[in-house]
């Protein structure tokens, strides 16, 4: 079976339903079956996206992002300021 992969806004869907769900005076398992994902998922979901509006999840997948991405500009920097110092030093 194919894994599908959810975007942050459709997870803080999926979290709110599962507490609609398991206010209605079902059973958590059967909330979680309603969405279809296992418990496993669900928990790992809460733990990342637990309390967060869809406009904050976002923001934070928008800085995770651009944190990776000046991350990688700094290692390149990085290594091409070590090249540049064994070549002033003569050692290449």
């Amino acid at each position: 079976m194919a894994r599908k992969r959810y975007k942050p806004e459709e997870i803080v869907a999926k979290l709110r339903q599962v507490m609609f769900w398991s206010r209605r005076a079902r059973t958590m398992v059967d909330a979680i079956r309603q969405i279809g994902v296992s418990e496993v998922t669900l928990l790992r979901w809460r733990q990342e996206f637990g309390g967060l509006k869809i406009e904050q999840v976002k923001r934070l997948k928008d800085l995770e992002l651009e944190n990776s991405r000046l991350r990688k500009a700094v290692s390149d920097l990085t290594l091409d300021k070590l090249i540049l110092q064994e070549a002033a030093r003569g050692n290449f």
